[in-house]
């Protein structure tokens, strides 16, 4: 964020721009002023959205945890809904060679751009947790999920001071964003394994990103490549995620 701003000082600002702007105004300001602008910050929805952010940004500065379960919690039933295998054919290939050929690439805004095998994550120093997972089709389950936090991986390609975003592309051509919030979140996983065991196929598997403290559409699965940016104005639309582009929220926060 641009500047530290402090719970009373935002409430004293966001009332005093009500007050002299319209809601659209307001909304604009506040997110400048302050650094909280959400790439689908204009539009129809843009002032939800922003004040949406702003508001969860100013709650969540303390980077608190998304609650975690004890493993008899875990649900016997995860559903893979909206779930389709990958057409791309290496990717098929590679899946019945156990993902020995799969890669993630890390690039943009980093000092050291790098490739990482699945054997290159499994050497960095690993988290697991017990987390429920809500869709916003109204269902919500427990899992177990281990994999590196997406932080060492970030620290270990060197990102800029600059950098704003962090972009995820999957194997299928679907893609979304971070902030660097998120991003560099404890919670925050390139995951490889699930209960226990490796990634299943249905779950997105050599590896699937796991943002604990976001709903279910951010938690994207078969990942190929990450970039690292400062502005998300050259990606599609420049709402920052396909998600956004069909009327979804960038910022899901929950």
């Amino acid at each position: 964020m641009s500047r530290i701003f402090t719970r009373r000082g935002f409430i004293k600002t966001a009332a005093g721009l009500t007050l002299g702007a319209s809601g659209i105004g307001a909304a604009a300001v506040l997110a400048n002023r302050y650094g909280l602008a959400p790439p689908d910050g204009s539009g129809l929805f843009g002032v939800e959205h922003t004040l949406t952010y702003a508001s969860q940004r100013l709650l969540l500065r303390g980077q608190p945890l998304a609650r975690e379960f004890g493993r008899e919690m875990i649900s016997k039933n995860f559903p893979a809904i909206n779930t389709v295998l990958p057409e791309d054919d290496d990717y098929r290939s590679d899946m019945s060679g156990g993902f020995r050929k799969w890669r993630l690439a890390i690039d943009g805004m980093v000092a050291r751009p790098m490739e990482f095998s699945l054997d290159d994550l499994r050497r960095y120093p690993s988290r697991t947790q017990v987390t429920q997972h809500v869709c916003e089709q109204g269902w919500s389950a427990i899992a177990e999920w281990t994999g590196v936090p997406l932080s060492l991986v970030l620290d270990a390609v060197g990102i800029s001071p600059q950098a704003k975003f962090v972009f995820f592309i999957c194997v299928d051509g679907w893609w979304d964003s971070l902030d660097m919030a998120d991003a560099l979140h404890p919670q925050t996983l390139l995951t490889y394994g699930m209960n226990g065991a490796d990634l299943p196929v249905p779950h997105g598997a050599p590896v699937r990103l796991r943002v604990e403290r976001q709903i279910g559409y951010k938690n994207l699965k078969y990942l190929s490549s990450i970039t690292v940016a400062d502005s998300a104005a050259e990606w599609g639309e420049g709402k920052g995620s396909q998600g956004a582009e069909h009327g979804y929220s960038w910022y899901a926060g929950i």
